[in-house]
């Protein structure tokens, strides 16, 4: 979460992801084609890493509608419920619900009602 929209944070962000996950090769990303993904810079950090960069088409918002699903049910179940008084009192807060609630305990009925979490532990388990 920043000041401004820059190319570095999401770079930070996709670092950050890289450190904890490790993902294979061949891992899709997909976005809208704000300048900072449509930049060289983040093509090149996921070109290095194996990442295939997918985009949403020009103002077709049902590209990205699960990225929309979620930024909609974080600001009615959490953003919608608090009044923050500093930048960093809303990153603590917005880091403990996505990454203690939602991903981790919070059931979703499209995963069969599973968390996040437990949906990718089963994931990993299934013969494709």
């Amino acid at each position: 979460m920043g000041e401004r929209l820059e190319t570095s944070l999401i770079e930070n962000a996709l670092n950050q992801a890289l450190y904890h996950r490790t993902p294979p090769e061949g891992l899709i990303h997909h976005s809208d084609r704000g300048g900072q993904y449509t930049s060289e810079e983040f093509g090149r950090l996921a070109k290095n890493n194996g990442i295939i960069l997918s985009m949403s088409g020009t103002g077709n918002c049902y590209d990205n509608a699960v990225a929309e699903s979620f930024f909609h049910t974080l600001k009615r179940e959490h953003v919608y419920q608090n009044k923050f008084n500093t930048r960093e009192e809303a990153k603590r807060s917005l880091f403990e619900y996505i990454e203690i609630f939602y991903n981790r305990k919070r059931a979703h009925s499209f995963l069969g009602y599973l968390s996040p979490e437990e949906f990718e532990k089963t994931w990993d388990k299934q013969v494709i």
